[in-house]
This record gives C-alpha cells, sequence and structure tokens, in this order.
C-alpha cells in the first residue's frame, strides 16, 4: 500500500505523515510554508519535493529543521540503517527425482515377458514415481503394450501428446519413441573373447524376442509415467508457482495420481479421458481457443512497425516517425477507427507535423484501448500502436493457460478478480461481471502478491497501522534524528503494546515490538474504508486521498496494497448494501468494521492475456517481468525431463 501526502498549512500541525515523512520541510515555530499537494511517491521517485529536499545520498530530506551545530551522535560514525527487503525472484529448480522401485513388480506380472518390467529403469518425482509403485506392484498385465507390440491405446496416448501444445503445454516433455520390431538375434560373436552385455543384467547372448521384450516393458514402464507427469500438468500446471518468486502463493492442487493408471488400464478411449483432464472454465477455454487462432496467423505476421520507445510526441509538434506512428494506427486499429477516419488517413502525405487532424485520430486510439485520449504519444500509447507479434501473444497465452490451473477451475458465480497487469478490478455476481473499475497495484520494488482468498471484512474510517517495512525503510531515517516527529503529525506510537510518544522511543533499537498508526482522518492514507481478506502479506483494497493516479496509464504505483478508483461502489457490493448506506457509515465518523455477509472469493492475480467479459481476450504489458521468470521455469522443466526421456 502507499502512502500519500496532503498539504501542509501554516499553524496546523496534524497532517499527513505520507508528506511529512520525506518532505523535509521545517517546521520553524511561526515559519510559513507553501501548500504543495505533494505525494510520498513524487518523493521516493525523485519528483516536486525531492527536489527541495536536501539528502542527495538517498533522496529523503533531514526532519526537524535542524540548521544549528551538528549534535555529538552525528558526528559521530553513523550507525547503519536497518532495511525489511521484499520477496524475491528465484533460480526455478524442477522437482527432484527418484528412480522407481521396480523390484514388487515381477511377482505381479503375469508372464515371463512381463516380468521383465522389474528390470526397467524410470525416475521421476516423488508422488508420480510412488504412484506407478502402487500400480505396477499389483498389476497382472501391461496397459500399453499387446500380443508382443504396442497397443492401439498406447498409439492414442502418443498422437495426443502430440498436440500438447492446444492445452498450452509442451510436447517434448511428454513424446517417447516406439520400441521397434526386432527379427535378429542379438549373440556373441563367435570368435570373440568375451561375450558382448546386452542388458544390465545379463552377459550371455540374448534372443531378438528377449531384447524386444525388454524394450517393450521399458516402454510400458515410462510411458506410465509419461501419462501420469500429462495429467498432472494438465490439472495443475507444469511447474510449481511457488518456486518461482516469493511473490507467488499457491496451495498446489492435489491431482489424484492414484486414479489416472486404473482408469488407463479399463478405460477404451485413454486420450479423451486424459483430455478431459483439462480446466472447463470459460476463461480457459477461451485461452484455448485464441491459441489456436494465433497459431494459425503467426506463418502470416508481416514485417513489424517500430517506433522508439522513448517517444513523447505532443500535439502541434512534429516528429520524423509521425508516418510509421499513422501506419502502426492504420495496422492495429479497429476497422470502426479507420472508417472513421478514413478522409484524414487517405489524405495524409507521410510529413512530419502532428496537426489537429492527425491528433483526433490519436486521441481516438487511444479511447479504444483503454488509454486517456489526450493525443500525446508517450510509452503507453506506442506499445498499443506497435501491439505484439503473434509469437508475443502466444506465449503470454501459454502463461496464461499454465496459471489459469493454479487457480480453482470454477472461480465461482460470486467474485472478486484483480488483474495487476490491466491495473484492473472486476466484479461478478450471478456468473457475471457486474462492473470493473480501475486500481493502483504494487510498484516494481513493491510488488503485489499473486494468490487467492476471501473477503470478510469492510472498515470503515480505519486506522492506517503503518507496516514493519515502512517504518524501518522510510520512516527510521527522521525518527533518528527528531524522535518526536511521529507526535507532531498526529500518529500514535506504542511499545510492546503501551501508547507512548515517539521522543521517548530510542530509534537506534530494535522496532519488533514498535508499532505505529495513523489515526482515521481525511489525511489518512487508507481513505475512507478499506476491504479485508486477512492474508499473511497484509494486502487488502483500500480508498486512497490520491485520486490523481487513476488517470495515468501505468499504475504500478503503490506499497502493495491495492487501491480502489470506486471504493464505495465496491464496498456497497460486498456487503450487499446500498452506496448510500455506505456514505451514511462513513458520513458517521466512527472507525466501524463491518463483517460481509457471506464469504466471497478474491483473486489477487496476475494475467497478461486474459479475456474479457465477451470473451475477447486482452493482452497487457508484464509489469513485473513475472511472464519471463515463468517462461524460464518451463524451459528447466523441459530440460530435466528430456534428461530422463
Amino acid at each position: 500500500m502507499q502512502v500519500t501526502g496532503t498539504t501542509l498549512q501554516h499553524k496546523h500541525k496534524k497532517t499527513s505523515i505520507a508528506l511529512a515523512l520525506v518532505s523535509g520541510i521545517s517546521m520553524f515555530t511561526g515559519a510559513a510554508v507553501p501548500a504543495h499537494a505533494v505525494t510520498l511517491l513524487d518523493l521516493l521517485r525523485g519528483g516536486p519535493g525531492a527536489e527541495r529536499a536536501g539528502r542527495p545520498d538517498n533522496g529523503l530530506p533531514g526532519v526537524g529543521g535542524n540548521t544549528g551545530m551538528p549534535t555529538e551522535r552525528s558526528l559521530a560514525d553513523p550507525e547503519p540503517l536497518p532495511k525489511v527487503s521484499g520477496p524475491r525472484y528465484y533460480t526455478y529448480k524442477p522437482d527432484a527425482e527418484r528412480a522407481v522401485k521396480t523390484t514388487a513388480f515381477a511377482a505381479a506380472s503375469a508372464t515371463d515377458g512381463t516380468r521383465l518390467i522389474a528390470e526397467a529403469k524410470v525416475a521421476a518425482p516423488a508422488e508420480i514415481a510412488t504412484a506407478l509403485e502402487a500400480f505396477y506392484s499389483k498389476a497382472a498385465e501391461p496397459v500399453w503394450v499387446s500380443g508382443g507390440d504396442v497397443n492401439e491405446k498406447a498409439r492414442g496416448v502418443l498422437s495426443l501428446f502430440e498436440r500438447a501444445g492446444e492445452y498450452g503445454l509442451e510436447p517434448a516433455d511428454y513424446i517417447l519413441p516406439v520400441p521397434a520390431l526386432t527379427t535378429a538375434s542379438v549373440a556373441a560373436p563367435a570368435d570373440a573373447a568375451t561375450p558382448i552385455n546386452v542388458s544390465a543384467t545379463a552377459s550371455a547372448p540374448v534372443s531378438a524376442a528377449d531384447s524386444h521384450d525388454r524394450a517393450l516393458m521399458q516402454f510400458e514402464l515410462a510411458l506410465s509415467e509419461k501419462v501420469l507427469t500429462f495429467a498432472q500438468d494438465m490439472m495443475r500446471g507444469r511447474i510449481d508457482p511457488n518456486k518461482v518468486s516469493g511473490y507467488h502463493d499457491f496451495k498446489r492442487k492435489d491431482a489424484k495420481l492414484s486414479l489416472v493408471l486404473p482408469f488407463a488400464q479399463t478405460g477404451t478411449d485413454v486420450a479423451a479421458y486424459l483430455e478431459g483432464l483439462a480446466p472447463q472454465s470459460p476463461q480457459f477455454q477461451a485461452l484455448k481457443a485464441e491459441l489456436a487462432t494465433l497459431r494459425a496467423a503467426a506463418a502470416n505476421d508481416g514485417p513489424q512497425i517500430s517506433l522508439p520507445s522513448d517517444i513523447l510526441l505532443k500535439p502541434g509538434k512534429s516528429s520524423a516517425d509521425m508516418a510509421s506512428i499513422i501506419a502502426a494506427i492504420q495496422h492495429t486499429g479497429s476497422e470502426a477507427l479507420k472508417t472513421k477516419h478514413a478522409a484524414t488517413l487517405a489524405a495524409y502525405q507521410q510529413t512530419p507535423d502532428y496537426t489537429p487532424e492527425l491528433v483526433d485520430v490519436v486521441k481516438s486510439f487511444q479511447a479504444e484501448v483503454g488509454l486517456k485520449a489526450d493525443g500525446v504519444i508517450g510509452n503507453a500509447t506506442v506499445r498499443k500502436m506497435v501491439g505484439h507479434t503473434s509469437k508475443d501473444k502466444i506465449e503470454k497465452v501459454e502463461v496464461a493457460m499454465e496459471q489459469v490451473r493454479w487457480l480453482p477451475d470454477d472461480l465461482g458465480q460470486r467474485y472478486v478478480f484483480i488483474n495487476q497487469p490491466a491495473f484492473t478490478v472486476y466484479y461478478h455476481d450471478r456468473g457475471a461481471e457486474q462492473f470493473a473499475m480501475r486500481v493502483v497495484v504494487g510498484s516494481k520494488s513493491n510488488q503485489t502478491y499473486f494468490f487467492q482468498d476471501e473477503i470478510e471484512t469492510v472498515e470503515f474510517n480505519p486506522y492506517w497501522g503503518v507496516p514493519q517495512s515502512i517504518i524501518i525503510n522510510e520512516m527510521l531515517p527522521h525518527l533518528r534524528q527528531d524522535p518526536s516527529y511521529l507526535d507532531r503529525m498526529g500518529y500514535e506510537v506504542s511499545v510492546g503494546g503501551r501508547a507512548v510518544p515517539s521522543s521517548s522511543v530510542n530509534w537506534f533499537g530494535s522496532t519488533d515490538k514498535i508499532s505505529v498508526r495513523q489515526p482515521p482522518s481525511g489525511d489518512n492514507a487508507l481513505g475512507d474504508l478499506k476491504i479485508l481478506f486477512p492474508n499473511s502479506h497484509a494486502i487488502y483494497m483500500h480508498d486512497t486521498p490520491s485520486k490523481s493516479f487513476f488517470q495515468r496509464d501505468m499504475r504500478a504505483l503503490s506499497h502493495g496494497c491495492v487501491r480502489l478508483a470506486e471504493p464505495r461502489k465496491m464496498a456497497a457490493a460486498v456487503l450487499g448494501t446500498t452506496i448510500d448506506d455506505v456514505n451514511g457509515r462513513i458520513a458517521a465518523g466512527e472507525n466501524v468494521a463491518a463483517k460481509v455477509p457471506v464469504k466471497i472469493p478474491v483473486y489477487v492475480a496476475y494475467f497478461t492475456a486474459w479475456p474479457n467479459k465477451d470473451g475477447k481476450v486482452e493482452y497487457f504489458d508484464d509489469v513485473y517481468g513475472r511472464d519471463d521468470a515463468t517462461v524460464k521455469a518451463f524451459v528447466a522443466t523441459t530440460k530435466v525431463r528430456a534428461a530422463q526421456s
């Protein structure tokens, strides 16, 4: 959650801590302070306020207007300030594999040939190895081999594996070569000094039939391992999201592998059974259809129009890139847009001037793609103009199909879905989207997590409990210079649960037992309400005094919590009441928590490809680089699986 500041006014000491935290404006008695609406974000990122601040070492100013002689402490060697670090991204490590224990397989086999399965060598992750051992310790007949050859059941499954890409999976993870029939004996040459070993257990000559039987039993066990892997991947995904980064938080699904091979043994169409394990949600089906369309179109991708990413073109100016800009709009804009501005587009003569007529074209394009229609061509507009290649979109859809598998197959009839790359939250009820609104999510250095939970409470006129990370990373430098800082700003400080003045706290010691909170007020960083779904990441939805941030196209700006553009509308929806009722509770001025009548699922999600309410897949920028991290995990997984094939 990001803290913002409001106006500092003369003779009014109670103001936003978020501004005073980083503004460094002197608080001399009787000193006139100009009124500025400066946000914490502006200051932390070197915006207007930071230019006035005098701390070039870290961009944060001093506190308290200390212009006299330096203190003894300040002249001493500086004590290092502690820091609270956020989660990190990991180098992905696929699940460890172990050898399948086959010693008990021979006893369950029906013939001498099938007893050779005990000599098969297959490695698999623990869950799959255990399922294989449980099945083949009891199975009298093989599943994939009949009459001395690979059967049609197996060939149908292998054919499905070749189409694994249709489901966003990697065919190379499952493909297995079929043993070739052998007609000649494999024997030691008559003049050889020693016989040739043809297996791990035999040094005597082996017939072609024995060799083929061994190959078939190796294939039998290996294909069963691939089938279990495919089934597991279809249901819960190829990778463990919790191994991608500390920002991913999911309980992995139970794939119930013990049911797969018994069904394969008795069922007639195993391939159809395995296909049926894919998610059936409308979102997954829309992504699957989009993937097929993209792959069909990929071969027809023409040359891409290139525009500089750092372009900033305002109406009335000129640019050598103007012709490319218009070409990009003609390439990515809708037919309706091109029809509306057909005369302007036809009359354009490749000139560099950004004329009023062309500004109207750009404004229409910006409105169409969900950007602020101001006619200013910047990074966000260029990204929408240039678009994504089919290859880019394919990768996004494949990642999205993987991530859908981490969520419940049925999101519910009533739920809240926050899509961070879209900077949007969607409220669903009665199985349909009822409304959507803009949100602000965590900055790249304070990322919002990817997880699911349940909405339980709406709190009106909330206190803001300052997280330890903000106390340590952002407040502590100021408190070490001016311990009374929080007292002056109207914040409440407690040590071990006992309220104390901030001036009495030793800010050079541990902050573990120190808590800080901001009382309800018009300046409160959480605004008028917050919507809670208790979680270990201390993330929730809330109001904010900084309404201007919702006008920005890139809204990854907070400390991690989710700010709502229309918080009262969302509060009324989850409480099952009216906005007027919510307004009345806020107007009462009391800090009150209201339980939602029924807990509502909330998905704090991260999808750079996601179908809208009409089923059309929309694409968004990978603001945190999580798609890249997921693709790297795919590559690592395929590499490990290939080594075992």
